[in-house]
């Protein structure tokens, strides 16, 4: 039964990945409060790591699988990317869960509850969308989904096995199958150099906060973009960058960085007169290594002839790239850097008034 006055629908947001019995607990809960549920799947585009190994339609698939057939279709699962600018993003979830909710949202006043629990200072979208009602759910007793990853990595067969009273069935059963396919060996491989990473740093007296420095560098309708030669995120395009020196700026870093990666062929001084914009991007989960703060610095070299390059250091390639193809690629992104280049670059088109 529903309640006497329902909203007209019910709005879950999450990542999940994968889908537990906490997410279970939520969408459960959003089906009680109203006739229809929205979904949201945050970071929808991403290139796939171990951070983010399943597809937003994977993850889609893993909420359809764990409810009973009969309440699957009052469920509409929608895709929803990161984004630099927090309004933005929040300009996207309202814009999906209107797509989704359709006749609904023809109404004047749509009443909609956002369903969720505060774990940590990530969840404070909850208290984002002040024209919706919070109703703020029980916590499930899971452990996080970070950790249920490292088990799944490490070992699949030990960790379904362990992980059976804390995810659905359905999640169980897709993870099996998926755990056999053409993405596992390599995410696994990833996975354990980031554990090693990790266990490198367990005797520092404070968790380390880790500081790297970003370059979009744009010239004659292309940017600069490197493709990455070592984990993580081997294979995967990037702007140049890398890790702050013990005795350099920021800017000096970059610089740094660049000519390392890419041998840009232009004098320090012509980059320091190109330089247009500087922008902190902190993101606490942007970066699959920990911890990672990064600077991200915009040069702008104007329309002149597209200057030579030569891949090295962790550059397997450096090349231009037309930034009308840009688009195309979102999912063949490392970390957020994606949004770096839209946020300079306004990749996107700004979401509609609503």
């Amino acid at each position: 039964m529903h309640p006497r006055n329902p909203s007209d629908a019910a709005v879950v947001i999450g990542r999940f990945q994968p889908f537990h019995d906490g997410h279970l607990s939520l969408v459960e809960r959003a089906l009680e409060a109203a006739p229809r549920v929205v979904v949201v799947i945050g970071s929808a585009y991403q290139a796939r790591s171990p951070k983010l190994p399943f597809t937003w339609q994977e993850r889609a698939e893993m909420i359809r699988l764990a409810l009973p057939e009969a309440q699957r279709p009052r469920l509409h699962c929608v895709p929803v990317r990161d984004r630099f600018d927090e309004i933005r993003w929040l300009a996207d979830v309202h814009h999906a869960v209107a797509d989704a909710l359709g006749s609904i949202e023809a109404s004047p006043a749509p009443k909609l509850t956002l369903v969720g629990h505060a774990r940590d200072a990530t969840r404070d979208y909850l208290d984002a969308f002040p024209a919706w009602t919070l109703l703020r759910a029980d916590e499930v007793p899971v452990r996080r989904a970070s950790r249920m990853r490292d088990a799944l990595f490490a070992s699949p067969d030990e960790a379904l096995a362990t992980l059976a009273g804390e995810l659905p069935p359905g999640t169980i059963d897709f993870l099996r199958a998926w755990s056999t396919g053409p993405h596992f060996e390599a995410l696994a491989q990833e996975a354990a150099l980031l554990r090693a990473y990790e266990a490198s740093w367990a005797s520092a007296p404070y968790p380390p906060v880790l500081v790297t420095v970003d370059c979009v560098v744009r010239c004659a309708g292309h940017v600069l973009l490197i493709r990455r030669g070592q984990a993580p995120g081997k294979g995967l395009l990037a702007v140049p960058g890398g890790f702050l020196e013990q005795r350099e700026t920021t800017r000096q870093a970059a610089l740094r960085e660049l000519d390392e990666e890419t041998h840009l062929a232009l004098p320090p001084a012509t980059l320091r007169a190109c330089l247009r914009a500087t922008d902190v991007f902190d993101r606490p989960d942007r970066s699959a290594r920990g911890r990672t703060i990064t600077h991200g610095h915009f040069f702008d070299l104007g329309e002149r002839e597209l200057p030579g390059l030569r891949a090295d250091d962790d550059a397997a390639a450096a090349h231009w790239t037309p930034i009308g193809a840009l688009a195309a690629l979102e999912d063949q992104f490392l970390d957020d850097h994606f949004q770096m280049l839209d946020h300079y670059l306004g990749l996107l088109p700004a979401p509609a008034a609503l």
